[in-house]
């Protein structure tokens, strides 16, 4: 389906699945307004798509101002893809700045993009709001309280909005993706141990990569406006829940 004359936000687009969502939306018609903190990251990704570039720090109040600005009086699609985490300490050792930077990118960054740009998406006329979660947002696991209760805070935003704009024109959607292969996801949480970072993925044959989630996406934001993706699970064949991965020896 063309998509021309719509606009979509991604956030977190400089890297990984927003990247690759910008990409992927940009092939099915859409201008898209690329939001992240690395300037040299997202001006890159919209030169190559014809894109625009809007350095955003997700968690900065006057930065979204900024951004709503840029995008103006109407929007058709917002891409919540910023977030991440850090760490993966038990809570009996956990790093508690850890835990509120990973609450602050997750929860309140969701809830402020998508405070600051729903005017737009109502003006619409058929607005479209995809929140990119976790399956950390589903099922708790050891050592991933702290990004476990972020990513369920973040479902909660998506099931209360739902309701609270069930008379309005914006369809509020959520995927939560398993275990997805990108380059910097687990290098981040670990600290920059790329030993560590890779041994998530050791012996996994084919976990998702990026495009995987990024066509899921534009396939839920490209659904007639009367149809809502309520929650779309996405892991590998190779996952069937965060603690329970085939390796192969």
């Amino acid at each position: 389906m063309s998509q021309a004359d719509k606009t979509a936000v991604v956030t977190g687009a400089s890297s990984g699945i927003g990247a690759a969502t910008a990409r992927q939306l940009a092939a099915a018609g859409y201008d898209v307004i690329l939001a992240a903190r690395r300037a040299d990251r997202i001006e890159a990704v919209a030169a190559e798509i014809g894109g625009t570039a809007v350095v955003t720090d997700v968690t900065d109040a006057d930065d979204v101002d900024h951004l709503a600005e840029v995008v103006g009086p109407t929007l058709d699609l917002l891409v919540n893809n910023a977030g991440g985490a850090f760490g993966q300490e038990p809570v009996k050792d956990a790093d508690l700045d850890a835990w509120q930077r990973m609450y602050d990118v997750n929860v309140l960054a969701t809830a402020r993009v998508t405070k600051a740009l729903l005017p737009a998406l109502i003006a619409s006329g058929a607005g479209a709001i995809v929140n990119v979660g976790s399956i950390a947002g589903w099922v708790a696991y050891e050592g991933g309280a702290g990004y476990n209760a972020a990513k369920f805070g973040e479902r909660a935003i998506t099931q209360a909005l739902r309701l609270e704009l069930v008379d309005q024109p914006v369809r509020i959607m959520e995927i939560d993706p398993g275990m997805v292969h990108t380059e910097e996801f687990s290098l981040v949480r670990f600290g920059g141990d790329q030993a560590r970072a890779d041994a998530v993925y050791q012996g996994v044959a084919a976990p998702l990569v990026a495009d995987d989630i990024a066509d899921a996406i534009v396939w839920m934001a490209t659904r007639p406006a009367h149809v809502n993706i309520d929650f779309l699970t996405i892991k590998p064949r190779a996952q069937a829940a965060p603690h329970k991965v085939h390796r192969s020896s």
